[in-house]
């Protein structure tokens, strides 16, 4: 099948991949991007790969930034990197599809997508659907599959795979160099303050190795995300947006306030007042029949725990004047 062909012939797009250490992923990453028809420039950002991922880069014929490894890292300090190289290579960018390293683009995605955009001046960004490569490997990697399957149409933001409009990103001055997670929401915070749209498309997009096989991995990513929405509601809590500001008080509640009132509550009145304890299987049970998976609501239940640690861990960071650290779960 002939792949769609977007209608503006002075599109100038690149593609900007950043990873570390991803090995096969991020050849199967680059040559997907390579063997598009649509990039003018593949552009890879590493952060301090040891397994050669810069020399294979380089051999497939990608432009390489080597990201200065003695500034803390984050991703979104990656992908502004990448994003002034492909300026540097192309004066006259008009888009830019970013791509995480572990991830492969569908062949037909960025036509598809830039169709969209040419019909559509308003939409600044646009992605499809992320999927799992290997669900099958463990629940984490299922659950990664669901969270990625997100309602088509006009959304509120994008993930890390989105194909951009290069002027868009530059009246918002891209991404924030010093977010450490939750850098893409923010991103589509400022844009659609300017009166730009965000727009989830009906179509594939990604393929995604989440290569998360332990409980541990989970847990830290489940709380790199509760650190995300404290910042995020620090940011833009405000009215009209109240970015995250939902998502923040729900993992607080559940993940801290209850279980120290109760804990109190406890030592107080005895080990009777450990009975309110039941409010979280009567939770689960709730949110099971919401998603209609006993296994989905068990680990939802779960993830407030983890997500109120990482809340907690932005205040404490912000309270003592840190700059919070990347918190890696692979």
């Amino acid at each position: 099948m002939a792949q769609p062909q977007p209608d503006d012939s002075n599109v100038s797009l690149a593609v900007v991949a950043i990873g570390r250490n991803e090995g096969d992923r991020l050849r199967v990453c680059l040559q997907s991007a390579l063997a598009s028809g649509v990039a003018r420039c593949v552009v890879y950002v590493d952060s301090g790969s040891t397994d050669g991922s810069v020399a294979m880069a380089t051999g497939l014929g990608c432009e390489v930034v080597p990201l200065d490894m003695s500034v803390p890292f984050t991703a979104a300090r990656a992908r502004n990197a990448g994003l002034a190289r492909a300026r540097e290579r192309l004066p006259g960018l008009t888009h830019v599809q970013f791509v995480d390293g572990d991830c492969e683009l569908v062949a037909d995605w960025m036509p598809r997508a830039l169709q969209f955009l040419n019909a559509h001046p308003a939409v600044a960004v646009v992605c499809g659907r992320r999927r799992e490569r290997f669900p099958e490997r463990s629940i984490y990697n299922d659950l990664c599959d669901r969270e990625w399957n997100t309602p088509v149409g006009e959304a509120k933001a994008c993930g890390g795979d989105a194909l951009f409009r290069a002027e868009a990103l530059a009246q918002v001055d891209g991404y924030r160099d010093d977010l450490i997670a939750g850098e893409e929401p923010e991103l589509c915070v400022r844009l659609r303050a300017r009166g730009w749209k965000v727009w989830r498309l009906d179509a594939e997009m990604t393929r995604h190795d989440a290569a998360i096989l332990r409980f541990a991995q989970w847990w830290t990513r489940t709380k790199r995300g509760g650190y995300a929405f404290a910042q995020g509601a620090a940011l833009h809590g405000a009215p009209p947006e109240r970015h995250w500001v939902v998502e923040t008080r729900r993992a607080l509640l559940w993940g801290a306030a209850l279980p120290l009132v109760i804990l109190l509550a406890a030592l107080v009145a005895g080990p009777v007042a450990l009975w309110a304890l039941a409010i979280y299987p009567l939770q689960w049970l709730r949110v099971t029949v919401n998603h209609r998976s006993a296994r989905e609501g068990l680990f939802l239940m779960l993830s407030k725990f983890a997500e109120a640690s990482g809340a907690l861990k932005y205040y404490a960071n912000a309270l003592s004047g840190r700059r919070g650290r990347l918190i890696e779960y692979k």
